[in-house]
């Protein structure tokens, strides 16, 4: 009798220590930092473990489906985006699976970049279609809830980066982006709009426009030109409202031709005066706080140096004079490459 339960003992310690290193020994390959998988909606517990192998996760099939099977945690797996690292074992595998301990997913918003670029980088990271973020922006219910319009909202997709769960849909997105757009938007910046005269939307719009036309350091002074202009009611005759404008009607960007600053559109500022009916593309916080922030001085006009900057002029006149140098200096690298081109040529 006693044999008999010293037997019966022994195998239940067999079973349990064998158990017990199904759940807790290591289960995965060596591998450096940490390894991720997908697990989409409505997957198939089959489904589930070939991505987990697929992945270079899991090492043994066999004990992490028995484990799963036995603790019945194979019906509880919830989809997402999860990460592990090296030596995890059945038990961690599964705990992390059926509890939804998500790995957030990072994303970061390009700045100056047009709605589908947008919608591109965000559906690479997230289980989206860019078609559905493009709905998304221009769904004006979701627009209304924001506090905004759908000419307006994507000025609002403020660039800086972002993490998300892999999962989460667009309308979500562009809410949580939204939310920090608002909380960027400090009471100090809301009360220097105020003392521009710009709603949020028209310091964005502005932005926008800023943000194509000049680079950083240069922001503050485009800015101020614009600022003077729209306060002189002057047309703000911004090359990159064309631009945008040739971009609506091409589908691409291109270098500017003379007719192109006739063409009979609403955010073309050489035919339209004051702001256009909304943001060109989403301004970094940098050119969002050049115009807020913006040079205070007496300049109306400025044309490109040659250089990667810009000349900043007080009169129609100077102007003129800048502009034809920055001309007579294109015209001479013109001619220097052909030469180039011509000596290469011959040699």
């Amino acid at each position: 009798m006693k044999r008999w339960i010293a037997g019966a003992v022994l195998i239940l310690l067999l079973l349990a220590g064998g158990l017990a290193w199904i759940a807790l020994a290591p289960n995965t390959p060596a591998y450096e930092g940490t390894r991720g998988v997908k697990i989409p909606r409505a997957a198939s517990f089959e489904q589930v473990v070939d991505s987990l192998q697929a992945a270079g996760i899991l090492r043994h099939r066999v004990s992490f489906v028995w484990l799963a099977r036995l603790t019945g945690w194979h019906r509880q797996i919830k989809a997402g985006y999860y990460t592990f690292e090296a030596g995890a074992s059945n038990y961690h595998l599964l705990s992390v699976l059926r509890r939804g301990l998500q790995t957030p997913v990072r994303v970061t918003i390009p700045p100056g970049s047009r709605p589908e670029v947008v919608a591109a980088v965000v559906c690479r990271a997230l289980a989206c279609a860019p078609d559905s973020l493009l709905a998304a922006l221009r769904d004006s219910s979701l627009a209304a809830e924001l506090g905004t319009d759908t000419l307006h909202l994507f000025g609002r997709l403020l660039p800086d980066t972002y993490f998300f769960y892999w999962l989460t849909d667009p309308r979500t997105v562009i809410r949580r982006i939204h939310r920090h757009f608002l909380d960027f938007f400090t009471p100090e910046r809301r009360a220097r709009a105020d003392s521009l005269g710009l709603s949020i939307d028209e310091v964005v719009t502005l932005a926008s426009i800023v943000e194509w036309e000049a680079g950083p350091e240069e922001r503050p002074r485009v800015a101020g030109v614009y600022l003077n202009r729209l306060r002189r009611g002057m047309p703000l005759q911004a090359d990159p409202t064309v631009q945008y404008a040739v971009l609506q009607l091409e589908g691409q960007k291109r270098r500017l031709l003379f007719a192109d600053y006739q063409i009979d559109h609403p955010y073309n500022t050489y035919r339209f005066r004051g702001l256009p009916p909304g943001p060109i593309t989403n301004p970094s916080p940098n050119a969002i706080d050049a115009v807020l922030y913006a040079e205070r001085h007496d300049y109306l006009y400025f044309v490109a140096d040659g250089e990667g900057g810009h000349v900043f002029s007080r009169t129609f006149r100077e102007h003129v004079r800048a502009a034809n140098r920055y001309r007579r200096l294109m015209e001479q690298r013109r001619r220097q490459a052909r030469d180039t081109t011509g000596d290469g040529a011959d040699g």
